[in-house]
């Protein structure tokens, strides 16, 4: 009872502190982990208190990579920009840190080799929790940036094959050959029900075949996860899949966090190298943002992608624990990466208010030619206009169509928009929180609005401008809670909704319709 008094007290109070202040509780649990660490011992705490939590980190990682792969596409990750962006931002990353590590830190090039590389990757959990938070992981910047930090994860194989002699043996060709199992887990899915025997199914595809399964053959247990989320991502309930593990996952990546603080108590030479990698740590958003647009993205989707990726990575940890030669750099590395942490999760929770505030500055950067993210300047001749064409927005899509209304859905997601449009619906791609879109689009024509997404920040934006474009139809709002239903209303919706709610009126409306007597044909 020692460890669970520690470790879910210490979480729970520096969690809710670093809330208190604005920060995300993330913070906080990195906090959490150093304290246990430091004042731990002396009041006997177990000495497996460190395993436990990097076995709990471990099972957390891999339900988190599996339900990312659940919302991505394959061919996202072979897109020139992110494989030849990360490919570039990682050769100029090492030849920027390497030096630097050499002339500060240590007489070796070897090891300076080796620190460089590690702080050339970026953080794939601090990546996607926070888009996922912000559920912007199916938006243009959030797929940009995950598909890097998969690129990233495949280098980070690579890498420990060469310098840790792991290399893969001939089993770990068996990974061509996964394509094989989607016919498969296709008809689990279909087999299983909505209860825990799903939750039940998610854990044995991302814990067991793809964690255990890909450590058997020599491979990493992170990609094992990513692959079979991928697998599956095209079929149907895959959401609801996704939506089924998100507690578990949550919790155990709360291990995750303690675990950075629990590699060890820095001194002062580990201090004075956070601190100087802390200094550093713009030098790697500037680099992606560079990149991105040098492939043709607009300057705001490669300043959100690329401050997803700014922060030092849990995988400078994995280089300094397999590889020796690393060895004494793990516990700076663990502070750096901490560091990291603590400046870019805030920076990232104001990403969208911080690139108006630079936009200006940052739009020159763009290239003049045609962007792959580019978004519509003319609704064309419809008259309402659908922000979020998840369920609640292609349900209010074809209501509408059905009253002979004219609406055009726009989404954030490019792959869920192609698809609404291949599927013969007036869909397209567009982001509600785009200054750029708002910039360049004609409202003639639009009567009414519809806020169907689920980011209640994204409400607030698209509320907000389109009455300051002196848009002065009616706009109608959904809300999943109900401190969210004044927030949306005072940024200009005229009517809010709760969707549960509105969900239980409609039944008891069918039910009563039900209970009427039907008349004589």
């Amino acid at each position: 009872m020692v460890f669970e008094f520690f470790a879910v007290s210490a979480a729970f109070i520096f969690g809710i502190g670093a809330r208190q202040v604005g920060l995300p509780p993330l913070v906080g649990f990195l906090a959490a982990g150093f304290f246990i660490n430091a004042v731990g011992p002396g009041f006997g705490m177990p000495t497996t208190t460190g395993p436990i939590l990097d076995y709990l980190a471990n099972l957390g990682v891999l339900l988190l990579l599996f339900t990312i792969g659940l919302k991505l596409k394959l061919k996202q990750i072979g897109e020139l920009h992110v494989v030849g962006g990360t490919l570039l931002q990682f050769a100029l990353s090492i030849a920027i840190f390497t030096p630097i590590t050499r002339l500060l830190f240590t007489d070796d090039w070897t090891i300076a080799l080796l620190v460089g590389i590690a702080l050339a990757f970026s953080s794939t959990v601090l990546a996607a929790k926070m888009l996922e938070a912000k559920r912007e992981l199916g938006n243009f910047h959030g797929r940009t940036a995950i598909g890097i930090l998969i690129v990233q994860d495949i280098i980070a194989l690579v890498v420990l094959a060469i310098f840790a002699g792991k290399l893969p043996g001939p089993w770990a060709l068996l990974i061509f050959a996964t394509p094989l199992l989607r016919p498969v887990l296709f008809k689990m899915l279909d087999l299983v029900g909505h209860d825990e025997v799903l939750v039940l199914t998610g854990m044995l595809l991302s814990l067991v075949i793809g964690g255990v399964g890909f450590e058997l053959i020599g491979l990493k247990g992170e990609i094992g996860a990513l692959v079979m989320g991928l697998l599956l991502s095209t079929h149907p309930r895959a959401s609801e899949l996704s939506e089924s593990l998100w507690s578990l996952k949550e919790v155990f990546l709360i291990g995750f966090f303690l675990s950075i603080g629990m590699s060890g108590l820095p001194d002062g030479d580990a201090l004075i190298f956070a601190v100087v990698l802390g200094v550093l740590l713009p030098l790697k958003g500037i680099l992606f943002f560079f990149l991105l647009v040098a492939f043709r993205l607009r300057a705001r989707t490669s300043f959100l992608a690329a401050l997803s990726l700014t922060a030092y990575s849990e995988f400078g940890l994995i280089v300094a624990a397999g590889i020796p030669a690393a060895e004494s750099f793990l516990v700076p590395l663990a502070i750096a990466v901490s560091v990291s942490f603590v400046i870019a999760a805030p920076l990232n929770r104001f990403a969208h208010p911080l690139f108006e505030r630079f936009e200006e500055k940052l739009q020159p950067f763009e290239r003049q030619t045609r962007h792959p993210d580019e978004q519509p300047k003319d609704l064309g001749d419809a008259n309402m206009l659908i922000f979020g064409m998840g369920r609640t927005g292609s349900a209010a899509y074809e209501a509408l169509v059905a009253d002979g209304m004219r609406p055009v859905g726009l989404d954030a997601d490019t792959y869920k928009a192609q698809a609404h449009a291949d599927a013969g619906r007036n869909v397209i791609f567009a982001d509600a929180e785009d200054s750029n879109f708002w910039n360049n689009v004609s409202l003639d024509g639009i009567e009414a609005a519809v806020l169907a997404m689920d980011d209640v920040e994204a409400k607030l934006i698209a509320a907000r401008t389109l009455r300051a474009r002196a848009f002065t139809g009616p706009i109608v709002s959904h809300a999943l809670y109900s401190d969210h239903v004044d927030r949306i209303t005072e940024a200009g919706a005229d009517q809010t909704y709760l969707t549960m709610q509105e969900a239980g009126r409609s039944l008891a409306a069918h039910a009563v319709e039900a209970m009427q007597p039907q008349g004589d044909d």
